[in-house]
């Protein structure tokens, strides 16, 4: 497993299949919910805590948006690829709501390593990065694609 506040960029070389990465954790409350929402997702379950109660969700829930955004900025915090998290594809899934009061982590594991045949100094890098609440339940499931570089070309 992989120090999640890891201050140097990680290259090709320092990848392998099965390595684990955990993020630092991110505290979710009702008004980050409202002010996502407000701008990206303006549903009343994500707007206002009595609407949502009437709703699917049977009270206030993020934006599954607004889950891949928090994800995003923990599996950059813990993920540190030398030239960036270039994304090449992805899947996603939703296995439940986050909710205010929720605290996130993303650990995320290197599925697969593929080097580029048409260009030697990189590789795509299938990394499977589970967001969890502070009770260990998943939230959401991301499998991405990343592009991964050689320290030398």
């Amino acid at each position: 497993m992989k120090d999640a506040q890891a201050a140097k960029p990680l290259y090709l070389e320092d990848l392998a299949v099965g390595d684990v990465f955990v993020s630092p954790p991110h505290a979710l409350d009702a008004q980050q919910i409202v002010e996502f929402a407000s701008q990206f997702d303006p549903q009343p379950f994500h707007l206002d805590e009595q609407a949502a109660k009437g709703s699917f969700f049977e009270g206030l829930a993020a934006s599954g948006w607004h889950t891949v955004a928090i994800t995003m900025r923990l599996l950059v915090q813990s993920f540190p690829l030398a030239r960036g998290v270039i994304g090449a594809g992805a899947e996603l899934s939703w296995s439940q709501p986050t909710r205010p009061g929720d605290v996130l982590r993303v650990t995320s594991t290197i599925k697969d390593i593929a080097p580029s045949r048409s260009k030697p100094d990189r590789a795509i890098v299938v990394l499977e990065s589970v967001t969890s609440n502070q009770h260990g339940a998943p939230l959401q499931k991301l499998v991405s694609k990343v592009v991964a570089f050689k320290r030398t070309a």
